[in-house]
């Protein structure tokens, strides 16, 4: 988490008063991949890295917001019914906006926020800023009357109506519901979830940031919902967890052969994801690894989100002799998440910096996962 003294210096400096902190957490998905938009489950855990922010009222209807990090502010009024066009700017202005619609009083304020999840490596940096400010506007202009979920919700609207990402809730989800030491398995269709302890004796958690982003604005990861949406239909069930893989291969003469491919994927995830469950009620993390290789064939090869760089890293992961590696989040780059053998992961981590650097030129990024608490009031 970013030094929140950092930001109350700079909120002084900036608007002379003090302000309140509050601070919700990036993610990681074990598995469970794409299939939150299709009505299946997911494997979440909040983590340590967070989006930060410092606010008060300021007693008028603008919103004053200055982005710490990269050093971008705007200013808008909470009755705009257009708002800030720079896109970082929009999720701040989509929360107000949807929030309002929520019945939440929202009037002006001053803000200063920042943060340590990495920007477009697959660990919902935008989740967790959308979860920040819910939070943060729900306490200081709802009384708290709003819930976890409706709170996510709202985070996945902005996503949707401002900014252009069609996402599941699982990201919002993660950062509102997440707990110290916990995933949590949630299915997307009912809102159920159940959290599971996560403290796999003799293995570590790693994510390996490839440092190349690819924005999932536009058609990349909007087109492929639209597959399965597509193949739901023809099947006539309302999304793709209700599919059976009968159904599919009944279709299939019907389906373009993208399509069929994307539904494959889906169907061999919904599967993994309880496949995982059980192995970790048994302790089996062998057995979690296994289908995580198994994800990401699919994810590349069926699904196609992944790239150059990402596949690299997983098979260097494979070579190495990790227990699991696959792409994580949305894809077109990126982390890889990694479930490595505690004997194993100094050289691990040692070589796969290495073995990047030659090939590509660059250096990714090793991240231990810490799972953490969801969003709060500091």
């Amino acid at each position: 988490m970013i030094d929140t003294s950092i930001l109350h210096k700079a909120f002084a400096d900036r608007f002379g008063r003090v302000g309140i902190a509050y601070a919700a957490p990036g993610r990681i998905n074990l598995i469970g991949e794409h299939t939150d938009y299709n009505g299946g489950f997911v494997f979440p855990g909040a983590v340590e890295q967070s989006i930060t922010l410092v606010i008060s009222p300021n007693g008028t209807d603008r919103v004053n917001a200055y982005a710490i990090d990269l050093q971008l502010e705007a200013s808008f009024s909470v009755n705009d019914t257009d708002g800030p066009s720079d896109v970082n700017m929009r999720y701040v202005y989509g929360v107000v906006r949807e929030m309002i619609a929520a019945g939440v009083s929202v009037a002006g304020f001053d803000v200063v926020y920042g943060g340590d999840v990495p920007l477009g490596a697959g660990m919902s940096s935008s989740a967790a800023l959308e979860c920040c400010f819910a939070t943060a506007l729900n306490d200081l202009f709802g009384g708290g009357r709003l819930d976890r979920m409706t709170m996510a919700k709202i985070g996945q609207a902005t996503e949707h109506k401002y900014v252009g990402v069609m996402c599941g809730i699982m990201d919002q989800f993660a950062s509102m519901y997440g707990r110290k030491g916990s995933l949590m398995r949630l299915d997307c269709r009912s809102g159920e979830y159940e959290y599971f302890p996560w403290n796999p004796e003799g293995y570590k958690l790693v994510l390996v940031n490839s440092s190349v982003k690819h924005e999932l604005v536009g058609s990349p990861y909007n087109d492929r919902r639209r597959s399965c949406e597509r193949v739901a239909q023809m099947a006539g069930v309302e999304t793709l967890r209700d599919c059976t893989w009968r159904q599919l291969e009944e279709l299939r003469p019907r389906l373009a052969d993208e399509d069929y491919r994307r539904a494959r994927y889906v169907l061999g995830e919904k599967d993994r994801v309880l496949a995982v469950c059980e192995a970790l009620q048994r302790g089996d993390y062998e057995e979690v690894g296994c289908q995580m290789y198994l994800t990401h064939d699919g994810l590349a090869k069926d699904y196609e989100v992944s790239c150059d760089e990402i596949d690299f890293l997983v098979d260097e992961a494979r070579r190495v002799g990790v227990t699991g590696s696959r792409i994580m989040g949305g894809g077109f780059g990126g982390c890889t998440i990694n479930l490595v053998k505690e004997g194993l992961y100094d050289r691990f981590c040692s070589e796969v910096k290495n073995s990047y650097k030659n090939r590509f030129g660059i250096d990714c990024q090793i991240i231990p996962v810490l799972v953490g608490n969801g969003a709060r009031r500091l």
